[in-house]
């Protein structure tokens, strides 16, 4: 996968389109809606990225909701505005489709935290262990897993699993110890963490949650153990997004990237979301490698169909299986 990449980039470089600068008088949002229209595109925005991007898309969501749904539609170009992970998950649901993404250098922290060749070793050490994974990972790492899950189905994924079958949970260890808690699990844990999450500042956000005695503190599953002691809620991406509408609260303390803001702004106009701080001088928390997507570079990836994932057959096929596993699980339990 890494090869197609590199390969997609090097063929990018001799274009000169990583270097092309788009005209400022160019109409950005009508030229991408033309080329939608002209190449039966689809874009898919993650929540993390910016504004622009969020408000040209057709479905905006977490990763694997996503692929899911650009799955169902009849496009036969997917423009996955996210992260390299995300455009792989979108390719194996969709192999027939062609799958772009608008920066190769678009990665991802957690999943360059587990590389498949030292997880496979791991692996080796504990024969009788299946393995669950959590969705934001590489192709690799899930085609070595049994089980993927998401953030929000994780509970359920784990206690469907025998209580007398051990565990290798990865690759985030911060998420693997909030299920261990909530579960009962005593499960092995892959040493992976996302870059956004586990530098959130608890000092600082207590600092604010003083500023803001009414504010509920809402925080992802990815965020430090000491970081979730302190939150009213915690939730995957979309189930922070609807807790905010359904909740009585006026303010929120948003533990996770600033990206989804937009949205919740959008959602609940009357009230007020505060970034929460990063241990560092920055006034929020980005994602570097999210918001290397930008307005230009998604109109030069559609308007020349590149960078293109590509993905060997037998690690795409490998790497679905576990994604079907956990469908299968989610619909008997009624996910």
């Amino acid at each position: 996968m890494f090869m197609a990449l590199t390969e997609a980039k090097k063929n990018l470089q001799k274009k000169g389109f990583l270097d092309m600068e788009v005209d400022v008088k160019l109409d950005l949002f009508a030229e991408i809606e033309r080329l939608k229209k002209e190449k039966n595109a689809i874009i898919l925005a993650h929540y993390y990225q910016e504004p622009d991007i969020q408000d040209v898309a057709d479905y905006i969501g977490d990763s694997l909701g996503l692929s899911q749904q650009a799955a169902k539609t009849d496009a036969d170009i997917i423009v996955f505005a996210g992260v390299h992970f995300m455009a792989e998950t979108a390719k194996i649901l969709s192999p027939q489709k062609k799958v772009l993404l608008p920066d190769l250098k678009a990665g991802c922290s957690l999943a360059d935290s587990a590389p498949p060749e030292l997880f496979a070793k791991f692996r080796e050490k504990y024969p009788d262990h299946i393995v669950i994974s959590y969705i934001n990972c590489s192709a690799g790492i899930k085609a070595l897993s049994d089980i993927i899950c998401t953030s929000s189905n994780a509970e359920k994924i784990i206690e469907s699993v025998p209580k007398d079958q051990p565990i290798i949970f990865a690759p985030d260890r911060n998420l693997g110890s909030y299920l261990i808690k909530k579960t009962g699990r005593d499960m092995v844990l892959w040493n992976g963490a996302c870059m956004v999450h586990e530098i959130f500042s608890l000092e600082k956000i207590t600092k604010l949650k003083v500023r803001h005695p009414d504010a509920k503190i809402i925080a992802h599953p990815e965020c430090e153990a000491a970081v979730l002691q302190v939150a009213d809620f915690i939730g995957s991406t979309t189930g922070l997004l609807k807790f905010t509408q359904r909740d009585s609260a006026q303010e929120y303390i948003v533990v996770t990237e600033t990206g989804i803001l937009h949205q919740m702004q959008k959602e609940n106009p009357g009230k007020t979301f505060i970034p929460a701080p990063p241990n560092n001088a920055c006034a929020c928390n980005d994602c570097p490698h999210m918001k290397l997507n930008t307005l230009e570079k998604l109109y030069l990836c559609m308007e020349y169909e590149e960078p293109e994932i590509t993905m060997d057959e037998e690690l795409r096929i490998a790497a679905k299986k576990p994604i079907d596993r956990m469908l299968d699980i989610s619909a008997k339990a009624g996910l």
